[in-house]
């Protein structure tokens, strides 16, 4: 053994080795296992940890699309809803169940922790289901013998269902990625590929959703089918507590917004000063010593350079919270401020998403769904075309996509998140011209045409979907500040939900226009034989079209998150602000 093999500490390995050898074994970052200590890499989180985790996502998907696909179905054909008022009350619930995370999430981040969060919100969730249940099995809450109680019953079943949905996505999502450590490469090479697979498997749920509940629905009866997915829920919840000592969990730490007001108060208060020529003379703090535990520091960013004059030092003055603050925090500031415009940017795509379950279904129905002599699809089955164009589109993107691209451009996912996601709002584009053209020609068909017309928009949709929506998942976990995480799925959520309400304010719009105030047909009669959806499908692709070219702008303009790397010289050498120190760009990039 050389001298320079021995290295420092005289045992046969080097410094470096060491240091490495202590990375391998301990995970280096704000996590605690079930213990509270330090998790030990080789027998927390990773994939053994995060299998227990997507089967819940599985599950719920499974009992979510069983409910969310078939509703305009229940409630026009059970509840007699006209097909405008259906449409409205279907996306009104699913804006309330997609909005709803940002609360589930802001309360996971700050106060109950991510996986207290889903065990709450699995609760409520089953009380929704239990619920919907009594309504739709008791004979004397029947919508025949009471109606009125019957209809009660059910909407607060389905929103207690929006309100489990609300703690369950954000904290789930976010505790499954919280398992992989960015600060280790292999893990965070595995981490890009548990958003690709979490997908693979939430759609494998819709499928399921969408054929064996959708078909118990049809065959045997509404009840039985919540009863089943009621059923699927409660074991996918003990298998998820089942997995409780291979977590790796994080320590909730109080509003993470709190943070945010106070670098804008600060800068308020310093607006009159100028800002130092040197970004250095800027106050920042060790990570260790930010909120009494570890804390990534960002690198400091040209932009939005008024929110600066937070960080800077006033000799005289008392350092207090609201009056200093450290670079790091105000980059998380400039980071939630930049997202903004890129939220906006996408709210057209959360548009066309919402048809996929409620017009797309309702134009399925009143097709020709004979497959063979004695089979007939349910119109919610025809989802499924959706979900498995999603499953091959994530699975080959994952395996040859990426892998092809990476080799291609250097970069470690190949494109940028961002890009992704336009690739993603383009197909979409194409989804809605697809839906148009099968429209118009099933208004001018002479006889029923077969549901398969509707392959191409289902199947454009899909493929959409594996772009945009998993692009949209990854980038608002990355690239919010770190204790902002199950917010951040809350925020992504929020685009699918703000564009469901949306659409529900662009279909009263476009029928009290094309009915000039109800006094004539408009595009929205009671039936799809007296509307014209094909107009109204132009119209998204329309306005989708023109948003793009405003997202194009705005994500070559955005500046990606860039965290500290530290490198430590020696065994035990402790990693602050003045040591060995590079900027690296975060993983959305």
């Amino acid at each position: 053994m050389t001298k320079r093999q021995q290295g420092l500490s005289g045992h046969g390995v080097g410094v470096g080795e060491e240091v490495e050898m202590e990375g391998e074994k301990w995970v280096d970052d704000s996590s605690v296992d079930h213990r509270g200590r330090p998790p030990l890499r080789a027998a927390t989180g990773s994939w053994k940890a995060a299998m227990f985790i997507i089967m819940i996502e599985f599950s719920e998907r499974l009992s979510y699309f069983g409910i969310a696909t078939s509703l305009m179905i229940y409630l026009t054909k059970v509840l007699h809803q006209d097909m405008k008022v259906a449409a409205e009350n279907a996306q009104y619930w699913m804006s309330v169940t997609t909005l709803m995370p940002l609360l589930g999430g802001f309360l996971a981040d700050a106060y109950l922790g991510r996986f207290a969060t889903v065990i709450l919100s699995t609760a409520v969730y089953l009380l929704g289901l239990v619920l919907l249940a009594t309504a739709q099995l008791a004979p004397r809450l029947s919508p025949t013998v009471a109606p009125g109680v019957h209809g009660t019953l059910f909407f607060v079943g389905i929103y207690l269902v929006s309100v489990g949905t609300g703690g369950h996505k954000p904290a789930l999502e976010s505790f499954g990625a919280d398992q992989f450590d960015d600060g280790h490469a292999g893990e965070r090479r595995k981490k890009m590929s548990y958003f690709n697979w979490w997908n693979c498997a939430l759609c494998s749920g819709v499928l399921l959703g969408v054929t064996v509940v959708v078909y118990v629905q049809e065959r045997v009866g509404w009840g039985a089918a919540t009863v089943l997915v009621a059923a699927v829920m409660g074991v996918s919840l003990v298998v998820f507590l089942a997995g409780w000592r291979t977590y790796r969990y994080r320590v909730p730490g109080g509003s993470p917004l709190t943070p945010l007001v106070r670098v804008a108060v600060a800068a308020a208060r310093k607006r009159h000063l100028e800002l130092p020529a040197d970004a250095s003379e800027l106050y920042e703090v060790a990570g260790t010593a930010q909120s009494g535990g570890k804390k990534r520091l960002l690198c400091h960013t040209d932009q939005l350079r008024f929110l600066d004059k937070a960080a800077i030092v006033e000799h005289g003055w008392e350092r207090g919270a609201w009056r200093l603050a450290t670079v790091t925090h105000v980059e998380e500031t400039k980071l939630v401020v930049s997202m903004v415009p890129i939220w906006l940017a996408t709210l057209p795509f959360g548009i066309t998403a919402a048809q996929v379950s409620t017009f797309f279904i309702k134009q399925g129905s009143v097709m020709d769904r004979r497959l063979g002599p004695h089979f007939v699809l349910p119109p919610a089955s025809i989802f499924a075309l959706a979900a498995v164009a999603m499953i091959a589109t994530v699975a080959v993107y994952d395996k040859v996509l990426e892998p092809c691209l990476r080799r291609a451009t250097g970069a470690e996912r190949g494109i940028s998140v961002l890009r992704r996601i336009g690739i993603g709002m383009a197909i979409a584009v194409l989804a809605m011209a697809a839906a148009a053209v099968v429209e118009r020609r099933r208004l001018d068909y002479a006889t029923t045409m077969s549901v398969f017309w509707l392959v191409p928009q289902f199947a454009l949709m899909g493929v959409a979907d594996g772009f945009a929506l998993v692009g949209l998942q990854e980038y608002f976990y990355d690239q919010v500040p770190d204790t902002m995480r199950s917010l951040g799925i809350g925020l992504y959520l929020s685009v699918i939900g703000a564009g469901s309400f949306l659409s529900s304010l662009v279909i009263s719009a476009a029928d009290h226009v094309s009915s000039h105030g109800g006094r004539r047909d408009g595009w929205f009669g009671k039936d799809l034989s007296r509307s014209r959806l094909d107009l109204f499908y132009w119209l998204l692709a329309g306005i989708c079209a023109a948003n793009l070219v405003f997202y194009v702008l705005i994500a070559t303009r955005y500046s990606y998150k860039q965290k500290h790397v530290v490198k430590a010289t020696r065994v035990g050498a402790e990693k602050n602000v003045g040591g060995d120190i590079e900027c690296g760009t975060a993983l959305a990039a």
